[in-house]
């Protein structure tokens, strides 16, 4: 029996197998003791689902693969201050948003924010047949990010989680630490904002514009 599933065996339900919250809770306690196999397993429990979320966030695979590399590098020796309130993946999450912040204030610039903006296309494609030419989409997702370069970040994040990567208003609150009422305001005032951005700014990308 692996050494994982020998660890585990004391938070077995007597019913049956461990949940996968047990499961978690044990791996960052072994984690917290320096056990780097614990830490692998979670790396890769949760490697998937973080890595979509930053590219969310960035619409560049490479700068996406970057921070999620930093993020995890930050978590670790940061374990000891997960109290458990939340999820594992969630406290893994405020740090990778964190993470990103710091990137786009590092970065802020239009240049860099056209650099690969076709990632929203590919991590989130149209149902059915799409009319409209690769260029005049390729246009459009290319002003979209242009625009949210201009959002102060709350609001950018706002818009992002809800809007690109489609959480509901309770998980994306979650994610930001504010509550479901906050990010709704949040998300709101983003899209007035970059409705207005990208209807004087391109007309084109204007037909595109979140609603």
């Amino acid at each position: 029996m692996p050494e994982a599933r020998r660890h585990l065996r004391a938070v077995r339900d007597p019913a049956g197998e461990p949940s996968p919250a047990e499961i978690t809770r044990a791996l960052v306690e072994r984690a917290r003791s320096g056990d780097m196999n614990a830490w692998s397993r979670l790396y890769r429990d949760h490697f998937s689902k973080l890595y979509a979320h930053i590219r969310y966030l960035t619409g560049d695979p490479q700068v996406a693969e970057e921070l999620l590399q930093e993020t995890f590098v930050q978590a670790l020796p940061r374990i000891d201050h997960f109290d458990g309130r939340s999820s594992f993946g969630t406290w893994l999450h405020g740090i990778a948003i964190n993470i990103v912040r710091n990137h786009w204030r590092a970065r802020r610039s239009k240049a860099k924010a056209l650099g690969g903006l076709e990632a929203v296309e590919t991590v989130r494609p149209r149902r059915g047949d799409d009319p409209e030419a690769p260029l005049a989409r390729k246009q459009r997702v290319a002003a979209l990010y242009a625009a949210l370069e201009t959002l102060p970040d709350p609001l950018r994040l706002a818009f992002v989680l809800r809007d690109l990567q489609g959480l509901s208003p309770e998980a994306a609150a979650e994610r930001l630490g504010i509550t479901p009422n906050n990010l709704s305001v949040r998300a709101c005032r983003a899209r007035d904002r970059l409705r207005t951005i990208l209807s004087q700014d391109n007309p084109l990308a204007s037909r595109g514009a979140p609603s």
